[in-house]
């Protein structure tokens, strides 16, 4: 494929709605039932759920497709009577979708209490996004762009958790590149690019 991989993924993987010129904010409970998990302004301060706030409008609209139409699976809430991604997404129609994604994209990314870094593991780690060359599609600053996802600042256990998913062909999704890329790779190496990445701003 000529060009940057990247950018034809992109365009490869479905922009799977009609544009609209001019969007109403979400409902203020349809943001409430996000926020329960995802936390207030899609900043998440619940184990293993990922913060949505700064994510690319493009990656937030098809992920709700994705668990709309049943192609992706999410593990049920840690919370009894919670409601799933699927229950969520299926309540949702296209122009819903696209809101919510709007305007949880230009939510401020707030990074939840990592710790301190460590030194040498970050040193690790900058190493490893060097080799596996993760700026080529999440950015230089990993700030995310189209549908690849913002990983600098996500909550840590979340990152760790995904790409351990990813590497053992756990993690269902369109596209399979992240599979490839953390194929044999250690668990030690996916803590310490959780790590690191968790601690970007």
């Amino acid at each position: 494929m000529i060009g940057d991989p990247c950018k034809w993924r992109a365009l490869g993987l479905a922009t799977f709605f009609i544009s609209v010129a001019t969007f109403a904010a979400p409902k203020p409970e349809t943001i409430a039932t996000c926020e329960t998990c995802h936390g207030k302004g899609g900043n998440s301060e619940t184990a293993l759920t990922p913060s949505i706030a700064g994510q690319p409008e493009t990656f937030l609209t098809n992920q709700l497709f994705f668990f709309r139409e049943e192609l992706r699976v999410a593990k049920p809430p840690a919370q009894e009577g919670l409601p799933s991604m699927r229950d969520v997404a299926r309540r949702l129609n296209d122009k819903q979708m696209t809101e919510l994604a709007k305007y949880f994209s230009t939510r401020p990314v707030r990074i939840t209490s990592p710790g301190a870094a460590d030194p040498k593991v970050e040193a690790r780690a900058r190493q490893l996004t060097d080799t596996m060359h993760c700026g080529q599609c999440h950015l230089q600053d990993f700030r995310g762009r189209s549908q690849m996802p913002r990983i600098a600042g996500q909550r840590e256990d979340y990152l760790v958790s995904t790409m351990l998913a990813y590497r053992d062909g756990k993690r269902t999704g369109a596209d399979t590149t992240m599979t490839e890329v953390l194929y044999g790779v250690s668990d030690a190496d996916i803590k310490a690019l959780g790590h690191f990445l968790a601690r970007r701003k």
